[in-house]
């Protein structure tokens, strides 16, 4: 027996996905404007890992600002424009992909970090971090608005009035579906293969790397200490940036888990159109490439000390209504470990 109050088993499931989407909007908002909040207080985490990890954050806000609201309305089957589509479409997808250059800049980050540590705050100064951020971000547009130069699916042809040739009438307005205005050799070849799978080799060999020298350098320094020579500073210095790197590796491989269900998704629609897809399967996928936004404030807060503390303290001073300081980390008094 079913208690469906009228509604069809199809809008119930839109009305499921559309209550969840709202939830993981409110929860990547508030938790990232956490994290950009923390960066801003405390100076300690004014570094350029942090530079990228709150750029990584604005980008898990606009997903739930802007992706999630436009994701719900195109799931309704709004009536635009065959432009205006695909321009809302290519906004996704310029949002996705600042998400991962993002987690890319912090790999080759700690990766300098681990690898040339004497020569590290030479050669990755607060300006050109921010360079590499503006960087990120404008191959962002660039990859993202691909489809707007023609990689996309033609739209129909106007249809004529009458005895009407001169192909003056604007074309009528479409259903907005992601699919029916983006094209998936673009998602599967370029996007996918591309702009996501790429980086996350990238990203993958990197902390591969950089997990392979801490634990090199500490076991010489862990050899040196029983020889009596051993430098206690520099082991607690890998220790730290074993912990860290740990931390950033896990965020990339929550990234991966999210988002690959829904490209998989996308190569079974390329590779095998007779192949059914269910909407619950869809929308679960979209979904979960939600929920990584969401995410990403809890592996700062659970695994990363210093932001956990400010974040504390944040919450705090909000809940008692006290003005807020110039910092709530004066610059050389908070020396926490990562």
């Amino acid at each position: 027996m079913s208690f469906s109050l009228g509604v069809r088993p199809r809008e119930q499931v839109d009305l499921l996905y559309i209550s969840m989407e709202t939830a993981i909007a409110l929860a990547s908002v508030l938790g990232n404007v956490l994290v950009v909040a923390a960066v801003v207080v405390n100076r300690s985490l004014r570094d350029t890992t942090f530079c990228f990890i709150a750029s990584l954050a604005v980008a898990d806000i606009a997903v739930g600002a802007l992706v999630i609201p436009l994701a719900v309305v195109i799931s309704l089957g709004l009536e635009t424009q065959f432009y205006t589509c695909l321009l809302l479409s290519c906004l996704l997808l310029v949002i996705t992909q600042g998400s991962i250059l993002s987690l890319l800049a912090i790999a080759v980050d700690r990766f300098l970090r681990v690898k040339i540590p004497t020569r590290y705050c030479v050669v990755v100064t607060p300006g050109r971090a921010r360079l590499a951020v503006g960087l990120c971000w404008l191959l962002s547009f660039v990859s993202g608005l691909v489809p707007m130069l023609g990689w996309h699916i033609r739209p129909p042809a106007p249809r004529l009035r009458g005895n009407a040739s001169s192909g003056g009438d604007d074309a009528p307005p479409i259903v907005c579906r992601f699919t029916s205005v983006v094209s998936m050799h673009f998602m599967v070849y370029f996007n996918f293969l591309g702009c996501v799978v790429v980086p996350l080799a990238v990203m993958t060999a990197l902390y591969g790397e950089i997990f392979r020298v801490i634990c090199v350098r500490l076991g010489r320094r862990a050899e040196a200490t029983r020889a009596g020579g051993g430098d206690d500073g520099g082991r607690r210095y890998y220790q730290k940036e074993l912990r860290l790197a740990k931390s950033l590796a896990l965020v990339v491989a929550l990234f991966a888990l999210c988002w690959l269900p829904l490209h998989i998704l996308n190569c079974v629609a390329l590779f095998c159109p007779a192949c059914p897809l269910p909407k619950a399967a869809v929308y679960a996928g979209i979904f979960l490439s939600h929920v990584n936004s969401a995410l990403n404030p809890l592996v700062y807060a659970f695994r990363i000390k210093r932001f956990r503390v400010t974040l504390i303290r944040i919450s705090r001073r909000c809940g008692l209504c006290r003005p807020a300081e110039p910092s709530l980390f004066p610059e050389g008094k908070t020396v926490l470990t990562g």
